[in-house]
């Protein structure tokens, strides 16, 4: 009688060993996953913010680089008004502040209280406003356009007038003034400063920007014959994202204080500088 062969298997101990280190290489590759899941969000946030950085910068370089602009001579120029008044009145002030306009002075720049974004308006001769308006005039007709940049919230915005309504010249037809259109979203602070030119009695006809102001600094400025030459602009963004930043570090946008977000999620600050070629071609062709 043959006696049955003996069979072997896993000791207790040794399944609990196999098991544990299936647990350990199962927990890694979870852990990597998790990580690589994190920096993918991550990633996706850093390209969100940059796009919307690039858009905006590109976007108000695009409008401001025309600031200035009067071109009395062109044949698209709608002559309802005395455009010679116009044309100086554009080019002496390019940055118009509030109490310059009759029938609404509260359109001009101004510099947000205690670190709160600013609001940036600009004019020039063109043919739509910064929404794409033509408030009333013909397809091809241009006019002068006062364009304000704001912040409402976290949303900077813009809104467009027709410089002659605010004179009181003409009466507004499809001017929308309150209608705003909105530019970006999360956008977290917005300032401005400006660089302007030395005043009439230094006799300084180069256009260069010998320092950079806030807006409350350039009536005085402007009384005394500088004139705004250049405009910089800091925006402070945040990532359409649910990454955790913490600790999220701290922004210093131009002249203002260290700004410490909140909000623990992923923020990128962004500048640029536009030099006014308009008002710099303006004062160098001028005599003093």
């Amino acid at each position: 009688m043959k006696t049955p062969k003996q069979q072997h298997g896993f000791s207790l101990v040794e399944l609990m060993i196999s098991l544990t280190i299936g647990l350990m290489i199962s927990g890694a590759l979870i852990q990597v996953m998790l990580g690589n899941n994190v920096t993918e969000r991550l990633n996706q946030a850093v390209s969100s913010v940059q796009e919307s950085g690039r858009f905006i910068i590109t976007r108000l370089r695009n409008d401001l680089l025309m600031t200035g602009r009067y071109d009395n001579l062109s044949p698209d120029l709608n002559r309802d008004v005395d455009v010679a008044v116009e044309a100086a009145i554009v080019q002496n002030n390019p940055v118009p502040l509030p109490g310059d306009f009759v029938n609404d002075a509260t359109v001009g720049s101004l510099e947000g209280a205690s670190g709160a974004s600013d609001t940036l308006v600009v004019s020039a001769q063109a043919s739509t406003d910064c929404r794409g308006y033509k408030l009333g005039y013909a397809a091809n007709e241009e006019f002068y356009v006062v364009n304000q940049y704001f912040v409402t919230g976290t949303t900077l915005q813009c809104r467009g007038f027709d410089g002659r309504v605010l004179r009181g010249q003409k009466v507004a037809v499809g001017n929308d003034s309150d209608k705003a259109y909105t530019l970006l979203d999360d956008v977290y602070s917005f300032q401005v400063q400006y660089g302007v030119s030395n005043t009439l009695s230094v006799g300084d006809n180069s256009s260069r920007p010998v320092r950079f102001v806030t807006a409350d600094a350039l009536a005085a400025l402007r009384t005394a014959g500088a004139q705004v030459v250049a405009i910089r602009i800091a925006v402070l963004l945040k990532a359409d994202s649910d990454v955790l930043i913490d600790p999220v570090p701290s922004f210093k946008l131009l002249d203002e204080a260290v700004y410490q977000p909140t909000d623990k999620r992923l923020f990128k600050q962004f500048e640029t500088t536009v030099t006014l070629r308009n008002v710099k071609n303006f004062i160098r062709s001028r005599n003093i």
